[in-house]
């Protein structure tokens, strides 16, 4: 069975040779099936199934959408846990896809966790350093934490370290797009020492995982630095449009800035990141204060970060 090198003993040619018992070969199931249960869940693979086994932590746009399509493939069992899953006003419909997406509901984290080869974390950036410093109250040697969460590269280091002192293995992942289209083909950059190790694990899967750094923070460095400017450029945009749109010179302003960068279509540009700031403002809000967190790390100051978060929370809230 595939990640698993325990073998049922078998008679060899000779083993009988010059009258030797044969009892001297234990079959007996107490002694061979709990050692190959062991082995095959530090294999990170159910004794029954053969299934993959991955803990999910977080159930929200992310865990959701990873949890249909690795499902979908037939060859990954999945347990998951929100803290959400608690709050009896908000758990029944997320109990309720679970169950529909043949999702195994933990009772806790480390309930999710317990058997899993890989565990990812896929909370808010806010709660990724909690998720990571419990974890290491339970998580094993041989496993992989793969903590995809929009965290500061400090965020990510101490989260590293809790995670280190488990002797499980952190990965810290950096999702570079949305995740709702391209679902776990979606691109995430690995960094620290197991990234690579990792990659080829999750990329078996389908996933799209390439490794950049064996320095964890790096990779987290990667995506908020470019999040300054994307994010950045959607809060100027939406205030830009409604500006425009208050004193009626949509046309005038959109059509000037055209003239200057004639491969952009202002009015569709402005609709389009006016959608994303009011669909996902709340997410990136928290983004752009890990960003801040990074750049007031530097020694700079965090003003223009904090702007862009702010900016992405005012427009959320207009819903």
């Amino acid at each position: 069975m595939p990640g698993c090198n325990v073998k049922s003993p078998r008679l060899q040619h000779g083993d009988n040779k010059g009258g030797r018992p044969l009892a001297r070969i234990s079959l007996a199931p107490r002694r061979v099936f709990p050692d190959y249960l062991t082995m095959r869940r530090r294999a990170g693979s159910d004794p029954v199934s053969g299934r993959f086994e991955l803990g999910l932590i977080g159930f929200g746009e992310v865990g959701t959408t990873f949890s249909r399509q690795f499902m979908a493939r037939g060859d990954v069992q999945i347990a998951v846990y929100d803290i959400l899953f608690e709050n009896l006003d908000k758990c029944e419909a997320r109990r309720a896809l679970a169950a529909e997406l043949g999702v195994r509901v933990a009772r806790s984290a480390a309930d999710a966790c317990r058997d899993a080869r890989v565990v990812i974390s896929a909370v808010t950036a806010s709660s990724a350093l909690e998720v990571a410093e419990q974890a290491s109250g339970y998580l094993h040697q041989g496993q992989y934490f793969f903590d995809i969460n929009s965290a500061s590269p400090g965020t990510k280091m101490a989260a590293a370290a809790h995670v280190d002192g488990s002797h499980a293995r952190y990965v810290e992942g950096a999702v570079m797009q949305p995740v709702a289209r391209p679902g776990i083909q979606v691109p995430i950059l690995g960094g620290g020492p197991y990234a690579e190790e990792l990659a080829g694990i999750m990329n078996g899967l389908g996933m799209n995982v390439t490794p950049v750094t064996a320095q964890t923070g790096r990779a987290a460095a990667m995506k908020l630095c470019r999040s300054i400017v994307v994010k950045g450029l959607e809060a100027i945009m939406a205030d830009c449009a409604a500006a425009a749109r208050h004193w009626g010179v949509e046309d005038e302003v959109f059509g000037s800035l055209q003239e200057t960068w004639p491969s952009i279509d202002f009015h569709d540009l402005a609709e389009y990141m006016g959608e994303r700031v009011r669909t996902h403002g709340i997410r990136r809000s928290e983004e752009m204060r890990e960003a801040a967190a990074m750049v007031k790390d530097m020694g700079m100051h965090p003003g223009l970060s904090l702007a862009i978060a702010d900016a992405q929370e005012r427009g959320a809230q207009k819903r």
